[in-house]
């Protein structure tokens, strides 16, 4: 992968986290798993089974009523929705969140070549951080600068834009990194290169 022809004019990368550094999901499925142990612990109800039922929830609809379906089939409180969503923002997960190994190379190379690294993201700002926390940077942390756009209520254009204004860059000396269409069009209100991160997996 030659990453040069991305970044080879740029003077920063903005990144996403979910998907774009890492997948969602090994977090996710680390959270269902974590949930059903509690139910096994608290409501004596086998952990097994319910890890397979949300897993495949999961891979067929999303997150989307995830715990109401797995409650209805397992005869689950309702009460224990709160354990749930509080698993999402501080589990400790079992193993480390480890970065796709094209972005690790591609961030590397930043580094190496003095270009600043950004991550801007979006959704609960506890939860994006204990992801950040429990992620296998390989020395990178110290490089990163991070933005939560929700706990600052602000959208991502804005965001971008303070970034450059802070850095005194144009557009056309930053590059967005993102999964989705709403970080294309973030970027395009300012004038941002984008690349879709599956770009760089080629």
């Amino acid at each position: 992968m030659d990453t040069n022809q991305y970044v080879k004019d740029k003077q920063l990368v903005i990144f996403e986290l979910d998907n774009v550094l890492f997948p969602e999901k090994d977090y996710l499925l680390q959270v269902y798993y974590l949930f059903a142990q509690f139910i096994e612990y608290s409501e004596q109800k086998g952990a097994g089974p319910i890890i397979e039922f949300m897993r495949a929830e999961y891979e067929k609809s999303g997150t989307a009523h995830l715990f109401e379906n797995t409650a209805k089939q397992f005869g689950i409180d309702p009460k224990y929705q709160y354990n749930f969503n509080l698993l999402h923002q501080n589990a400790r997960l079992p193993l480390k969140l480890l970065l796709y190994k094209n972005m690790l190379s591609l961030m590397q190379e930043l580094v190496v070549d003095r270009k600043k690294i950004y991550i801007v993201t979006a959704g609960n700002a506890e939860q994006q951080l204990n992801k950040i926390k429990q992620t296998e940077w390989n020395g990178l942390e110290q490089y990163l600068t991070v933005y939560f756009s929700d706990e600052l209520n602000q959208p991502k254009a804005e965001i971008f834009q303070k970034i450059l204004n802070d850095n005194n860059l144009s557009p056309k000396e930053a590059l967005v990194v993102g999964a989705n269409n709403f970080d294309e069009e973030q970027s395009k209100l300012i004038n941002l290169p984008y690349i879709v991160s599956l770009e760089i997996y080629k």
